[in-house]
C-alpha cells in the first residue's frame, strides 16, 4: 500500500513568495558590488596596490556569484509550479549556493598568485590615495551587508514561525542567500586588510605587507567557502540521516503505534530545499486496520516534512 502526501506544492508557493524580498535585495547588492569592484581594480593598478587590485579581482568574482544568486531566485520562482520537478525547486537555490563557493575557492587561488608576485618584484605604492578608495570599498560592504542582513534576519523570522519542532536547532537556512551574505562579509574583510596593509606601507615603510595581506585574505575566503562547499553538498548529496528529525519520525512512529506493535522497517529522509524535507517509510505492523494517513499523523507535528511516501507490510498472526 503506497500513498504519497501533495499537500507541499502549497508550501513551494508560499515560501516562494516570502523570498522575493531576498531576491530584490541580492539584486541590488549585485549592481552595488560591480561598481565598487569597476573602482577598486581601476585604482588598485594605477596606485600598484596588490591589496587593493586583490580586493578589486576579488569582488569581481563576488559580484558573478551574486548574480549567480539572484538568477537561482527568479529560476526557483519561475518555475514554482512546474510538476517535473518532484519535490519543487528549492535545490535551485542551494546548487546556486554551491557554485558560489566554488568562485570563492578560485578568487582565493588567484589572489595566492598575484600576491607571490608581488612579494617577488615590488612596486611602488601610492599609498594615500589607494587608502581613499579602499575606505569607500569597506564603506559600501557594510551598506551591501546591511541589505542582505536585514533579507537574511527577516527569512529566520519566518523560518521559526512556521517550523517549529526541533528545540534548538534552526529548520530553515537559505543557503542561497547565506551564500551571497558570506560574499559580502569576503569583501569587507579583505577590505579591512587592505586597509591594514596600506597603513602599514603608509606610515611604517612595510610595502611587503601589501602582498602578505593579499594571501591572508585568500585563506579567509577559503575557509569560509569550505563551510558553505562541505553545507551545500551535504543537501545536494542527500546526506541527511543524522539529522535529529530522522530519530523523532522514527521515535513517534514507534511510539505512537505501540499499540498496534508497528515498527520502521526502513527510513529515508532527505532536503529538497530551505526547512523542506521529504521521507519514505516502510513499516510492519500486526495491525489489519493501521492506514498510511495513521502513520503520517505520528509525525503531523513536524511541519518541514513536506512529502512523505508510505509503504505497510502486514504480519498476519499465524504467520
Amino acid at each position: 500500500m503506497h500513498t504519497r502526501d501533495l499537500s507541499g506544492w502549497q508550501h513551494e508557493h508560499r515560501f516562494q513568495e516570502d523570498r522575493r524580498d531576498a531576491e530584490r535585495s541580492t539584486r541590488l547588492v549585485m549592481w552595488i558590488t560591480a561598481a565598487a569592484m569597476l573602482m577598486e581594480i581601476g585604482a588598485g593598478w594605477w596606485f600598484n596596490s596588490m591589496a587593493l587590485l586583490a580586493d578589486g579581482w576579488h569582488m569581481s568574482s563576488h559580484a558573478v556569484a551574486i548574480g549567480l544568486s539572484a538568477f537561482a531566485y527568479a529560476a526557483a520562482r519561475r518555475y514554482a509550479g512546474d510538476r517535473r520537478f518532484a519535490f519543487g525547486t528549492w535545490k535551485i537555490e542551494v546548487l546556486g549556493g554551491f557554485a558560489s563557493a566554488m568562485f570563492l575557492l578560485g578568487v582565493a587561488v588567484l589572489m595566492v598568485v598575484g600576491s607571490l608576485e608581488r612579494l617577488w618584484a615590488p612596486a611602488p605604492i601610492h599609498y594615500q590615495e589607494a587608502m581613499v578608495v579602499a575606505v569607500a570599498g569597506l564603506a559600501i560592504n557594510l551598506l551591501c551587508a546591511k541589505l542582505l542582513g536585514g533579507a537574511h534576519h527577516h527569512h529566520h523570522d519566518d523560518d521559526d514561525h512556521h517550523h517549529h519542532g526541533h528545540e534548538g536547532q534552526a529548520h530553515g537556512h537559505d543557503l542561497n542567500l547565506r551564500s551571497a551574505y558570506l560574499h559580502v562579509l569576503a569583501d569587507a574583510a579583505t577590505s579591512v586588510l587592505a586597509i591594514l596593509a596600506l597603513a602599514g606601507g603608509w606610515f611604517y615603510g612595510w610595502a611587503w605587507l601589501d602582498p602578505l595581506m593579499g594571501i591572508v585574505g585568500a585563506v579567509l575566503v577559503a575557509s569560509w567557502a569550505r563551510g558553505l562547499l562541505m553545507e551545500t553538498g551535504k543537501v545536494l548529496l542527500d546526506r541527511e540521516m543524522d539529522h535529529p528529525v530522522v530519530d523523532e519520525i522514527r521515535e513517534g512512529v514507534e511510539q505512537g503505534l505501540a499499540d498496534s506493535e508497528t515498527r520502521i522497517a526502513d527510513l529515508h529522509v532527505w532536503r529538497v530545499g530551505q526547512g523542506a524535507y521529504a521521507c519514505a517509510l516502510t513499516v510492519v505492523t500486526h495491525s489489519s486496520t493501521l492506514t498510511p494517513d495513521d502513520v503520517r499523523a505520528t509525525f503531523a507535528m513536524h511541519e518541514e516534512i513536506r512529502h512523505s511516501t508510505i509503504e505497510i507490510h502486514r504480519c498476519h498472526a499465524d504467520a
